[in-house]
């Protein structure tokens, strides 16, 4: 059963400094810290609101005030009021829940509130044993799902039990990407004629637009919008200055922040600042010609997973900072941006769990679920 502590003071925030460096071509920073005394201290209050999930990925309002919580083995938790209503969404699809694999990220509609699409993303699993990240929609009938309709599979299906990606994201015009992991392929990822270790580019039906910037390629797969990717499990929209951000992991250090371009090759496997996990060289380009840089890179890793970009007013100072939550390292960083460079960055929650998602609610407050322990959290401004 899952329990609600709600309104259960964990702690203030402890605020760590900025740091910044340069790269040759974009602004990026590594392990190598420069001081700054900007911090969020006494900014927010962290509440646990419920401590017994078990591996949340996901998160999403219904304007009636319900919050929806995706747990990797294929449950959907209904939360109202900040706690735990015990009750779930039934019609689940079957996943593929081993390894990394399972249920992940769920979004609504941007017009949900007149079509009612709900769109959640998952490993989709086959009789031979193998796998695809997969996108379905449906509706709700009270807690029921009814009428799904597939969206997406990546193809071709694998066995591999890792690196499924996998987010899903809306820009103003109702763009739908989704991004996938690369399973595994390595040097496959800049072949387009497959799905995986790119992100992709629907219209809301699952159809393709015209405009794509491989639709007319011979042989290749025509939702791709960019590819070199590893593990893509972030995304995020500015829509103010039409900007999509994309997080992803890299192998032992070189977890990268991308600003998402039309058509660009990312760089993955032939590019990275990483090492294979065994400490042995995986390539010695960290830049290549035809490969778009990273805005932000770490090393070591902080295994970056789910963020938000800040445009509420309840926190000063933040608006227009990305918030990525961290699995290694167990905590968020702050990631200050001067336009499309990195500036600076603030360690926030430190140990309280590996936060793996972070979302800003309707109400513009803060929210984050953590795994091992398993929670959700709300990062309530002190002016509330």
């Amino acid at each position: 059963m899952i329990r609600s502590t709600c309104c259960t003071v964990l702690l203030a925030i402890a605020a760590l400094s900025f740091n910044s460096c340069k790269q040759p071509g974009r602004e990026a920073g590594n392990e190598s810290a420069a001081p700054n005394d900007s911090t969020s201290k006494g900014l927010f209050t962290a509440v646990k609101l419920s401590d017994s999930l078990k591996n949340p990925w996901g998160m999403a309002w219904l304007p009636d005030g319900r919050m929806l919580v995706t747990e990797r083995s294929g449950e959907i938790l209904v939360f109202k009021n900040d706690r735990f209503t015990g009750e779930k969404l039934t019609g689940v699809p079957a996943v593929f829940h081993e390894g990394q694999g399972g249920l992940l990220d769920i979004r609504l509609h941007p017009d949900y509130e007149k079509n009612k699409w709900i769109y959640i993303s998952f490993s989709k699993p086959e009789a031979d044993s193998t796998a695809a990240t997969a996108v379905i929609r449906f509706k709700l009938d009270g807690n029921n799902i009814v009428d799904k309709q597939d969206i997406y599979e990546a193809k071709p299906f694998l066995k591999a039990d890792f690196h499924f990606g996998s987010r899903i994201l809306f820009d103003k015009n109702n763009y739908l990407f989704i991004s996938s992991g690369e399973r595994g392929t390595l040097e496959k990822v800049w072949e387009l004629n497959n799905d995986h270790g790119k992100v992709h580019r629907f219209n809301d039906d699952g159809t393709i637009p015209k405009d794509n910037p491989f639709v007319d390629s011979a042989g290749a797969h025509p939702s791709i919008w960019s590819y070199g990717h590893r593990n893509p499990q972030g995304l995020t929209y500015d829509a103010e200055n039409d900007r999509i951000w994309e997080l992803e992991h890299g192998p032992k250090g070189g977890d990268e922040l991308n600003l998402l371009e039309k058509g660009k090759n990312d760089g993955w496997p032939k590019t990275c600042y990483g090492i294979n996990y065994d400490g042995t060289i995986l390539t010695k380009f960290k830049e290549m010609d035809g490969v778009t840089n990273p805005v932000r890179y770490w090393v070591p890793s902080i295994a970056p997973c789910g963020m938000t970009l800040v445009t509420s007013n309840l926190y000063p100072g933040w608006k227009g900072n990305i918030l990525v939550g961290a699995l290694s390292f167990k905590q968020i960083a702050r990631v200050k941006l001067d336009g499309t460079k990195y500036a600076g960055e603030e360690k926030l929650l430190q140990d309280m769990g590996r936060f793996r998602d972070i979302a800003q609610s309707p109400e513009g407050i803060i929210y984050a679920l953590t795994e091992g322990p398993g929670a959700l959290i709300k990062l309530v401004p002190k002016k509330m």
